[in-house]
């Protein structure tokens, strides 16, 4: 059985919300802080990735 990758998004700002994004079959929602030094964060319960735009490039 294969399993799919985690969705990753491409962001602008460093604080993003995450909720599953499927409505009554996702996850409560969380607020991510995207830190500096990394550029970038995963949710703790769908494991989404979440880039920064600008951190991507380095």
């Amino acid at each position: 059985m294969t399993i799919e990758a985690p969705e990753t998004k491409i962001v602008e700002t460093s604080r993003v919300a995450c909720d599953g994004g499927e409505g009554a079959l996702g996850h409560p929602r969380v607020w991510l802080q995207i830190p500096e030094d990394q550029g970038w964060v995963e949710c703790p319960y769908c494991d989404c990735k979440y880039v920064l735009k600008d951190a991507r490039q380095h």
